[in-house]
């Protein structure tokens, strides 16, 4: 056996065996190891009592939300190209539960212990014709076990960003035998395209079909309801207003000083501030950091309440699942993320909803927000003093605002249909029934 399998395969026994002490508490990796739990057994049950085997069926693993809502979109166009299509959609991350719940698939939920019999048994009972991959997370085991009984592997919206650590050891030589025995690859752009051979997926297996994230944060903005009781107070009282989604404390460091310099200059500037992660912790930071800089500040369930934003300069964002419907009410956006290790979110829901976007410094694993910088529509900033320049003028000069917001809605009418192409390629790989 591979050594890095075997050990990949003892790191997980062992995490399966630590579940009662490593799952306890409200930790995001305790409730990933808690949430693992009872998933092999509830999608087992789902297949034994729901699986018709004259229906065809999927399994679409995507690992958070950006990559979910990319499911999402492909998982609706192929089922209006087969609507007898049965399926069902496991996640890794705990940011992904809410939107797990709201997924058009038949059953939804963690992705089991990547282990021999879990894998096994839930294959055998749900009877998958494909397993769909979505961007950038393949797992070894399930991947080996759906080879084993001639079940295709896929991926769609397939990236390959720079310096990926897919491509260095010991991923590289843990998932070697994943990528030689993809199906289908369909890769966002020929750079990625060309990522996937190097890794391995033989060249007549890949197609480049563009990204279904793009199809989706254009539906997510254009149903935005300005009737929401998340959006309605900011309609009601509308103010030049900047909206900062998915930030880290890395970003708030940064955006806070650069909100107080634009404020500056633009005194009636209102901003939304949508934490990636909005547990009551950082929550509450916020607004105590906030007051201290002399802020009127409330937590978007207060607006709610109240039904009214006057009198409130930043709003924080104290749930998931609005971001691209908030960034509706924007005249400009920050995207976090790019201030840390962990990589820049997605510019797409801002583009989508014709807001300029700026972010930090660490975007390569984001090919959409180098597209949008030589688009135009972006601006990259490396300190708060140009994040707070950057915001002035796109505050402050609406015929520069226009531009840049122009240029980033342009680039996402140019990219639609990435979805259907994808569900498209995903379909002729069906039994046909």
């Amino acid at each position: 056996m591979n050594p890095a399998l075997a050990l990949y395969r003892a790191a997980q026994r062992t995490l399966r065996i630590a579940t009662p002490v490593v799952g306890r508490g409200g930790s995001k990796l305790a409730r990933g190891i808690a949430g693992r739990r009872d998933a092999a057994s509830r999608l087992v049950a789902w297949g034994r009592a729901s699986r018709e085997p004259d229906r065809p069926a999927a399994w679409i693993h995507a690992p958070s939300v950006g990559e979910g809502l990319q499911a999402r979109a492909v998982l609706e166009a192929w089922r209006t190209l087969r609507p007898g299509l049965q399926s069902l959609y496991t996640h890794f991350s705990p940011s992904a539960v809410e939107l797990a719940r709201r997924m058009p698939a038949d059953v939804a939920g963690y992705l089991p212990w990547d282990l021999p019999d879990e894998m096994a048994s839930v294959l055998d009972a749900a009877s998958p014709d494909v397993v769909v991959f979505t961007k950038t997370e393949a797992w070894p085991i399930l991947v080996g076990e759906a080879t084993r009984r001639r079940v295709p592997v896929t991926m769609v919206g397939g990236t390959v960003p720079p310096g990926a650590g897919r491509g260095r050891w010991p991923a590289r030589t843990l998932l070697r035998e994943v990528w030689r025995s993809m199906s289908l690859v369909g890769a966002i752009t020929e750079e990625d395209a060309d990522g996937f051979r190097r890794l391995g997926v033989r060249g007549e297996a890949i197609r480049v079909t563009g990204d279904p994230g793009i199809d989706s944060a254009a539906q997510r903005a254009t149903v935005a309801d300005p009737e929401a009781p998340w959006l309605r107070p900011f309609h009601e009282d509308p103010r030049p207003t900047v909206v900062a989604g998915s930030t880290w404390p890395a970003d708030d460091a940064v955006l806070l000083t650069a909100l107080a310099a634009v404020r500056r200059r633009v005194p009636d500037l209102r901003a939304v501030l949508a934490p990636h992660e909005p547990d009551a912790d950082h929550v509450e930071r916020l607004l105590r950091v906030l007051a201290g800089d002399g802020w009127r500040s409330a937590t978007l369930g207060d607006v709610e309440a109240r039904g009214d934003a006057r009198g409130v300069d930043v709003v924080v964002v104290d749930r998931v699942g609005v971001l691209a419907q908030l960034y509706t009410v924007g005249g400009a956006a920050y995207v976090g993320g790019g201030f840390h290790d962990a990589g820049l979110h997605s510019v797409l829901e801002p583009a989508a909803a014709r807001l300029p976007v700026a972010f930090g410094p660490r975007h390569a694993n984001a090919r959409a927000a180098g597209r949008l910088l030589a688009e135009g529509g972006a601006r990259e900033v490396r300190a708060s003093e140009d994040l707070a320049e950057v915001l002035t003028l796109w505050m402050s000069d609406e015929s520069e605002r226009t531009y840049a917001g122009e240029r980033t809605f342009g680039y996402i009418q140019r990219h639609l249909g990435a979805a259907e192409r994808s569900a498209a390629l995903l379909d002729d790989i069906l039994p046909r029934r």
